[in-house]
């Protein structure tokens, strides 16, 4: 249940990535609360993974999903640059996140 709870708490990073994008320097009212509700809301469910985690593992995934997604949605919506180093970089995030699941288990 654990890290259930840590993805919905990396999901909720990346509403606040997209939402801090949006809130253009905090000049926009509605994205930036959105932002930091999500925030608060994310480190709520992070902290409530670490029940059960250790906190490195739980700290490095949380950090890890939410930066592969944010990386994902800023070159599909805000056209980011795409590279094969770029790509490589997102795979080898998502194998370190895999394997911090699977040596913590």
């Amino acid at each position: 249940m654990a890290w259930i709870i840590l993805i919905a708490a990396s999901l909720i990073e990346i509403i606040m990535g997209l939402a801090l994008k949006y809130a253009e320097g905090w000049t926009k009212l509605v994205p930036s609360v959105i932002g930091i509700a999500a925030a608060l809301g994310s480190v709520y469910l992070l902290t409530i993974a670490m029940r059960d985690l250790p906190a490195g593992t739980a700290y490095a995934a949380w950090t890890g999903i939410g930066s592969v997604g944010i990386t994902v949605l800023g070159i599909v919506l805000f056209g980011d640059p795409v590279s094969w180093m770029r790509i490589t970089c997102i795979a080898m995030i998502i194998v370190a996140v895999a394997g911090l699941r699977f040596l913590e288990a």
